[in-house]
């Protein structure tokens, strides 16, 4: 049991540390472009399924609460958390369109689409990342080897991993270290 945990420890490491040094670039981009979307009054819409929905709403509840420093709160929705929303959605339409309806209902020009998918190929997250492309609405994908997501989102982080935890784990850190980015721009101390 030892070794096991061990081993989960030292692949998770060696994953998000292989992913943050090939996509420092990529990272600063994508705070820079998150920062100046927030800093012109738009949102954050984050979403995805199962352990990606859970993820979506933890990024968006750093951005809307505080992440390391007191600060006012950012405007940003995890479009995974009202159950009647997307019970109706699925029930009268299809489960494809839980994502793509929110989007068109609450998206605007300029705000920002946050896709999180870790097979890339997740149709309910590809569906609403081109809905947001359609309406203007910036797009980031997470992913893990790419996938579907990976050809149509604007800026794409993509994990070399095969493993679901090893992606997951990475697209957490990596939505902190996009938070902390964010901060020290808007609010520089």
């Amino acid at each position: 049991m030892k070794d096991i945990i061990l081993n989960i420890l030292q692949q998770s490491i060696e994953v998000k540390d292989r992913f943050i040094k090939n996509n420092i670039d990529l990272i600063i981009k994508g705070a820079d472009m998150i920062a100046m979307s927030l800093a012109s009054g738009h949102k954050i819409l984050i979403f995805g399924n199962g352990g990606s929905a859970a993820d979506a709403q933890h990024i968006a509840a750093e951005f809307v609460n505080r992440f390391q420093i007191e600060r006012p709160p950012l405007p940003a929705l995890a479009l995974t958390t009202d159950t009647s929303i997307i019970t109706s959605i699925g029930n009268d339409y299809h489960f494809d369109e839980i994502f793509a309806k929110q989007v068109m209902a609450l998206g605007k020009k300029d705000d920002i689409a946050v896709g999180i998918s870790t097979s890339g190929n997740s149709k309910n997250v590809i569906k609403a990342i081109n809905t947001a492309k359609n309406m203007e609405l910036l797009t980031i994908g997470m992913t893990g080897n790419g996938g579907k997501l990976a050809e149509c989102a604007d800026l794409v982080f993509s994990v070399e991993s095969g493993t679901t935890a090893r992606i997951q784990e990475t697209h957490i850190t990596l939505g902190h270290i996009l938070c902390e980015l964010v901060e020290r721009i808007l609010f520089p101390q």
